[in-house]
């Protein structure tokens, strides 16, 4: 391999922790080891080694840096919509249609490599509480303005949570609905939050924004 041109510490560093977010991405969180890195970067593994040394450190922050991207994508995508149920209907949309599979597969590994190394665990605990967080908060949107009715929102809001992951999950190994993950999940989740059966369905209709 040729010498890899010099450049600034920081910024050598920070594109090796983008090659680590990429490869996170396109093969998985168990991808990320130092000759993995190395490869996507086109260095040295010793390179990577002098830079992340401690590999489980690398490995969360490209597992976090993959999931809170995605977080942010779908805080953008919500605070398009005003109407509490058009807010959940897209939430659910997005993150059940099967687009999002790449992401759902570092998750999926970051639960098991996180019995290993507590730096994942700690990286996984942190967006799983960031992730409830936004989900409450939509919730508790509904809730307020007498759209959706639970007695305990922050637990309507994890097992919301559970209930996405389960099926994404699922879904990785062709299990089950499959690409009815979003119609399997909406009658659940109108049960669960007080809301008309269909009324999820009806938020994500193409035109219903409009008409509301």
């Amino acid at each position: 391999m040729s010498r890899a041109p010099r450049r600034p510490p920081a910024e050598r560093r920070a594109e090796l922790s983008a090659a680590a977010r990429d490869l996170a991405l396109t093969d998985g969180l168990t991808a990320v080891t130092m000759r993995g890195v190395a490869g996507r970067a086109g260095v040295a593994p010793a390179l990577v080694a002098h830079y992340h040394p401690v590999m489980d450190e690398l490995v969360a922050s490209a597992f976090t840096a993959v999931v809170a991207a995605e977080l942010e994508e779908v805080r953008a995508l919500l605070d398009r919509e005003d109407d509490p149920t058009a807010r959940l209907a897209a939430l659910l949309r997005t993150l059940l249609d099967g687009t999002r599979d790449d992401v759902t597969l570092v998750w999926v590994e970051a639960w098991a490599l996180g019995r290993r190394n507590e730096a994942l665990a700690a990286a996984v605990r942190d967006q799983m509480d960031a992730w409830q967080a936004l989900l409450l908060d939509v919730v508790e949107r509904g809730v307020a303005a007498g759209v959706f009715r639970t007695e305990d929102p922050a637990q309507a809001a994890w097992q919301l949570l559970g209930m996405i992951d389960g099926l994404n999950a699922q879904a990785l190994v062709r299990w089950g609905a499959g690409g009815e993950r979003g119609p399997v999940l909406a009658h659940a989740v109108e049960g669960l939050l007080g809301l008309r059966r269909g009324a999820l369905d009806a938020a994500a209709a193409p035109g219903a924004a409009a008409e509301s």
